[in-house]
């Protein structure tokens, strides 16, 4: 098991204008009461995300009802109570901070009957209401393979549809919490696509608890056969003595040769590296740039790099 952090997991905090923009952000969203996954998931790259103009901001509370091993992330059974005023507090936090690109996350919430699918809708339609230049990724569960429920945060129209597959497929049981399974998350991305060709999806992949690069390139070769466009890769960090240990420290080496096969596979975009994570503040400019300009054919004449 690996033990102490190399030195590439380092990170700076922003200072001067960065620095400033943080802390706006980290006010108000206190202010707002607002849940961010940044902060529930001790994400490294906090600093940069917030002083850049980007946030992930976690809707329907911070307790999962799913218990995965990797997740700092309390967990229930049962979850709080929705927060009706939730969608509008979001949307206008977020027009307040002026970001330019948003992830709007949540916990698992099997709890529910609709598992939170049309709270994630109705904070998709707020946001573009009250900040129509932001664009808007969403980060969504598995909602246990309904598919209507995808659908149903499908047709509030948010910029990216995002859900991650988290690890190999050998290793999606000891890592995921049982509900959750390697063909679901497959299925659920198959059929981002398949309700409409024109959606843009995502996906992320963690490594260093015990997967080999062969597998890797097989979740990556299964991702994009089902039509995913952007991919991040980035290394597990364990949150507390009570998740699942590090194996590896894996390489910015190793890192970069996932993304040059990434792209080689036909990823529009691959953010590979020890620090990334699937809400990465670079990787969102580079794909609400790519966005953008997606009405210029040449566009999509190739993969784009990182």
């Amino acid at each position: 098991m690996a033990t102490r952090k190399p030195p590439w997991l380092k990170v700076k905090f922003p200072s001067g204008e960065r620095q400033a923009r943080y802390n706006r952000v980290k006010t108000r969203a206190r202010e707002l009461k607002l849940h961010t996954v940044c902060e529930e998931a001790q994400c490294p790259n906090i600093g940069e995300c917030w002083g850049g103009g980007t946030a992930t901001f976690m809707v329907m509370g911070d307790i999962c009802t799913r218990g995965c091993r990797f997740c700092a992330v309390n967990t229930k059974r049962i979850g709080p109570p929705l927060d009706v005023d939730e969608p509008a507090n979001v949307a206008r936090g977020i027009a307040e901070m002026e970001l330019d690109y948003v992830v709007l996350t949540s916990v698992n919430r099997d709890d529910l009957d609709d598992q939170g699918a049309d709270h994630f809708a109705a904070c998709i339609n707020a946001i573009k209401a009250a900040s129509p230049r932001t664009m808007v990724e969403v980060l969504t569960p598995d909602f246990t393979g309904r598919m209507e429920l995808v659908e149903m945060v499908l047709n509030a129209g948010p910029t990216v549809y995002a859900h991650n597959i988290e690890t190999v497929e050998r290793l999606q049981r000891p890592v995921r919490d049982p509900r959750a399974n390697y063909q679901q998350s497959m299925d659920v991305l198959a059929h981002v696509k398949t309700h409409n060709p024109a959606n843009f999806s995502k996906s992320s992949i963690q490594v260093g608890l015990g997967e080999k690069p062969a597998e890797v390139l097989q979740t990556m070769q299964d991702l994009r056969d089902v039509g995913v466009d952007f991919l991040t890769l980035g290394q597990y960090l364990q949150p507390s003595g009570k998740h699942l240990k590090v194996t590896e420290f894996v390489t910015p080496e190793t890192f970069d040769w996932y993304a040059e096969q990434g792209r080689a596979m036909g990823f529009r975009y691959v953010a590979s590296g020890p620090l990334v994570r699937s809400s990465y503040k670079a990787g969102e400019f580079f794909i609400r740039e790519f966005i953008e300009k997606q009405q210029d054919p040449t566009a999509w004449t190739k993969p784009l790099a990182r």
